[in-house]
């Protein structure tokens, strides 16, 4: 099947380019759709060829979105209306939510396409390895249609039968991220304000019960904040923990620890950080020392 199937792929940032390149290595044609003329560059020297927009993309059997937000997400789907590709089965990717996905599927759907929700979680280093975790929900059908897509990418674990449902996962994986960031910017820069070489420390307690995947992975780029190297935006969890903030109005569910680390995210915007990798949140706590 992979050697007949022609996907899409939309989106080819710090993430999505290396998740385009493992469907690429599962044998599949892929066309990138990526506006930006550095990022179609950047593709091209991994191999992947791209086009501007996905009016230029001509036909596919999948078309797969990884695009920052909702606001992009509805801009694909308003390009795609009345292309070929809006009848094709659609793979959205991107972290925008429960009530977007579903608004978005139910446009395509109108116009003969289908939509599987398979937000992922990984960063840009198992993107790179094939090795993401993808949280998959749509109908049966279409799931087991776009299998081999998914299994490209990572591990796909199918979380429900309806769109939304893996964007609800999603919404909890990030609150758990947001939440373990914030916490290890806490400690290291506690750690510092007692006299501690935090990287000393930061070895010391992650062979310890209070190792976490967040400490480890964002851990060491904290010690070269602000100048760590940007794998995740600061703006990308200033938008995912307002995406769990709303989604936790609508329950009716109390979120203090998401509260706190998301005023942490907000102040590092505020700061002019929104660029800067997430781990440079610890920039805040480091602020407040006299």
């Amino acid at each position: 099947m992979a050697e007949l199937t022609r996907v899409v792929f939309v989106g080819l940032g710090a993430i999505g380019l290396p998740m385009a390149a493992s469907i690429a290595r599962g044998g599949f044609d892929v066309l990138g759709v990526e506006p930006s003329e550095q990022g179609r560059e950047r593709a091209a020297d991994a191999g992947i060829r791209s086009v501007t927009g996905i009016a230029d993309a001509g036909q596919a059997d999948v078309v797969v979105v990884m695009v920052a937000t909702a606001e992009q997400l509805a801009a694909v789907i308003d390009d795609a209306l009345g292309c070929p590709l809006v009848g094709a089965r659609w793979i959205v990717m991107s972290t925008v939510g429960p009530d977007a996905v579903r608004a978005q599927a139910a446009r395509l759907a109108d116009a003969g396409g289908s939509v599987v929700d398979a937000p992922v979680s990984g960063g840009v280093a198992r993107a790179a390895n094939g090795d993401l975790a993808l949280f998959v929900s749509g109908a049966p059908d279409d799931v087991q249609a776009v299998l081999p897509v998914l299994e490209a990418m990572g591990a796909p674990r199918v979380v429900g039968s309806e769109v939304g449902d893996g964007q609800a996962v999603k919404v909890v994986n990030q609150h758990l991220c947001a939440v373990h960031i914030a916490a290890a910017a806490e400690a290291l820069a506690l750690a510092e304000r007692l006299g501690l070489d935090p990287a000393f420390v930061l070895d010391v307690v992650g062979q310890g019960a209070a190792a976490s995947f967040m400490l480890g992975d964002r851990g060491p780029r904290m010690l070269h904040s602000p100048d760590a190297p940007v794998l995740s935006q600061i703006g990308i969890f200033v938008k995912d923990t307002g995406l769990v903030a709303d989604a936790a109005a609508a329950a009716s569910a109390d979120l203090p620890l998401l509260a706190a680390a998301r005023e942490r995210f907000l102040l590092a915007e505020a700061k002019g950080l929104r660029t800067r990798d997430d781990s440079s949140v610890i920039e805040t706590y480091r602020a407040e020392t006299p």
